[in-house]
């Protein structure tokens, strides 16, 4: 269950997401996305019911393997390549494509959740959207100051190497952490959603291009030991983008992955999936049958809510969720004495926007057992 606090969703400008989110999800019926069962809302909260998938997440995958094979990779990116066109197919763009929003089903084959930051894809971007990261930034263009100014670009903020698994270890847990913080994280964020000029569906294949990187080299490819540090490095992608000379990556694996990690209009994947499907790196793969083959990693479960897959360690760390405040309570006490008293609504006029919220998949099975 997924609830959201309906006065964060109005303070953050996140109302169009949140109904993207719900239109998504109940509009797709797609074995590569995420099942919504039900969706609802009270006087405070809004609430998603989705399918519980026991197999965690790719992120806990790499923080237990650190690195997979290029075999391994082809086949999660593979699905990957599946489930991002299905989104794109519906008309939206995904946004926050990261390993924590890929998740692993019984059987060991993913689904994308989470989205929340999603847009439809006939929308210029929101100017609000990650607003904390980009109030910090020094310019919107790479190496650039305000004032016209070079400035320096660290390319080495962080040292990560395929033998430094401490250091590895330790950037992965303090990500994981900035996931669940409101200022999340930017590491699979394309360059062009920071520079206010638009961009496309193209955005998530840059995305899945960072996260392609992340299985084989260790880590992401702008990692740095701040949020800035890493927007800097991604701004500045030409220069910073470097391959480690300790890890060995073949020469389509690197091609693929510099291809998806270049400028939006050079981008493989601008023209649609199928210019992904047909590089190289996925010679072989029979796009049609992936949810037959065996998976790789198949999660061995006790029951069928066994959550042992899912990290918890970190959570002692994540600060609880808003609660409603008193002031809240007492405004709802008001509006329930104001409508006694036939007097202006204004909580009303607040929940305007989250009106037809409410959806439940099984809709057409209950009127069929009324009938």
């Amino acid at each position: 269950m997924k609830t959201m606090l309906k006065s964060e969703m109005r303070k953050q400008g996140q109302l169009a997401h949140v109904k993207s989110e719900r239109d998504v999800l109940a509009g797709s019926d797609s074995e590569w996305v995420v099942s919504l069962y039900y969706s609802f809302q009270d006087a405070h909260y809004l609430y998603l019911i989705m399918e519980f998938l026991p197999g965690g997440d790719l992120m806990t995958m790499l923080m237990r393997y650190d690195i997979f094979s290029e075999d391994i990779t082809r086949f999660y990116m593979a699905e990957c390549v599946l489930a991002i066109e299905v989104i794109h197919k519906l008309g939206y763009i995904h946004r926050d494509i990261k390993p924590d929003n890929i998740l692993i089903d019984r059987k060991g084959h993913i689904k994308i959740s989470d989205f929340g930051l999603s847009t439809g894809s006939h929308r210029t971007h929101d100017a609000n959207y990650y607003r904390n990261l980009l109030e910090k930034l020094p310019s919107a263009t790479p190496g650039v100051n305000a004032d016209g100014t070079r400035n320096s670009i660290n390319v080495d903020a962080i040292h990560l190497t395929i033998s430094n698994r401490t250091q590895m270890q330790t950037w992965r847990k303090s990500r994981r952490l900035m996931a669940y913080s409101t200022v999340g994280t930017p590491d699979y964020i394309a360059p062009e959603i920071f520079i206010h000029t638009g961009y496309g569906q193209e955005c998530d294949w840059w995305s899945m291009g960072a996260i392609m990187y992340e299985c084989l080299v260790g880590f992401a490819p702008f990692a740095s030991e701040t949020p800035r540090e890493t927007c800097n490095k991604i701004l500045a992608w030409p220069e910073t983008l470097h391959f480690p000379d300790d890890v060995h990556v073949s020469r389509e694996a690197e091609d693929l992955i510099r291809r998806l990690l270049t400028s939006a209009d050079q981008r493989l994947g601008r023209g649609g999936a199928d210019e992904i499907k047909a590089h190289p790196f996925f010679a072989g793969v029979d796009w049609d049958s992936m949810r037959e083959f065996q998976a790789p990693f198949v999660p061995r479960l006790q029951s069928i809510t066994d959550t042992s897959y899912f990290p918890t360690e970190e959570l002692a760390n994540v600060p609880d969720r808003p609660e409603v405040s008193a002031a809240n309570a007492a405004a709802a006490d008001a509006h329930a004495a104001r409508r006694a008293d036939g007097e202006s609504d204004q909580l009303a006029k607040e929940n305007l926007p989250f009106i037809g919220y409410t959806f439940s998949r099984f809709d057409h099975l209950t009127r069929r057992n009324a009938l």
